[in-house]
């Protein structure tokens, strides 16, 4: 890992923009990353993004050595609910990944993507990320856009960066909660003792908040309807077990279950935001998957 140290000659400007103006061959995207996974310190102090430079500050950026990884189109298929020739909307199936990382090399949806699109993905976010404007985690199913050109990519970036996007789940949570509506307002960033976890994070954390609704009640469960305003890295997970009731399933966050779930019960539901060329609204909605419907069934029958 590279280390960097550079004593400010500034005073007053964020972060992410002085470093990605000092070390002008990383984009910012990347260096808010880094600044997010807590490889970035001000005088030996993890910072937010938007922490404003102090003249003389030591600003000291560890930078992981790149892994070089040859992501190659495979024949998967995908559940495409919209395509056009700015985007494609697809239905994530539990278990896939979004995109290569160490570990997960093959069977991606950027693998499927690749040969479903010949290659016609947008190219920002580099050979391991075409066209991926934001993820859902490995066994989050359901609605996720994908860009296949840069100027889509920029647009749809855009409006996820102003909270311009409508993206609602649905999730079965361990535990009866007796209110009917609530909204979860908590930083979330790194877990300090484990860089695999995210928790909430008043000190390093970046604003997160979620609101949610119940739609159904059952004898140790609930049905609720989510509404992500920001979208922080395992938001819904995080912010529901925070308050005492996870989300069923999850092995990380939660609790063990008798119903031998693999993975969270969660799922991106609907998804709506203006075409990057018509700028008109569009809305999607996706079918409940096959294991969602079953866990309803037995939990009603309980």
């Amino acid at each position: 890992m590279e280390k960097v140290r550079i004593i400010s000659d500034t005073d007053g400007k964020r972060l992410d923009k002085y470093i990605s103006d000092k070390l002008d061959k990383y984009s910012r995207n990347f260096v808010s990353k880094l600044i997010d996974d807590g490889l970035v310190t001000v005088d030996g102090i993890i910072r937010k993004s938007n922490y404003k430079i102090k003249l003389n500050d030591s600003v000291e950026v560890c930078i992981p050595e790149p892994e070089h990884l040859d992501v190659l189109p495979e024949d998967i298929p995908l559940d495409v609910v919209y395509e056009d020739d700015d985007i494609i909307v697809v239905n994530k199936p539990k278990g896939m990944v979004v995109h290569p990382a160490a570990g997960n090399r093959e069977g991606t949806l950027v693998n499927a993507l690749l040969k479903h699109c010949e290659g016609k993905l947008s190219d920002i976010n580099g050979v391991i990320r075409p066209g991926i404007v934001h993820r859902i985690d490995k066994d989050t199913t359901g609605l996720l856009v994908v860009a296949k050109n840069n100027v889509a990519h920029e647009f749809l970036s855009e409006l996820f960066s102003r909270h311009d996007i409508i993206r609602k789940y649905v999730a079965v949570v361990e535990g009866v909660i007796n209110r009917e509506a609530g909204k979860i307002d908590a930083p979330i960033g790194r877990h300090p003792n484990d860089r695999k976890k995210m928790t909430i994070n008043a000190k390093n954390g970046r604003r997160a908040v979620t609101h949610f609704k119940v739609l159904e009640r059952f004898k140790n469960a609930t049905l609720i309807e989510i509404t992500l305003e920001t979208g922080r890295t395992h938001q819904i997970r995080v912010h529901m077990s925070s308050i005492g009731y996870p989300v069923m399933g999850d092995s990380v966050y939660g609790r063990k279950n008798k119903y031998n779930l693999i993975g969270q019960t969660l799922h991106a539901k609907t998804l709506g935001f203006l075409h990057p060329s018509t700028k008109e609204y569009i809305e999607f909605d996706s079918e409940l998957p096959e294991y969602f419907k079953k866990l309803l069934e037995k939990l009603r029958e309980e």
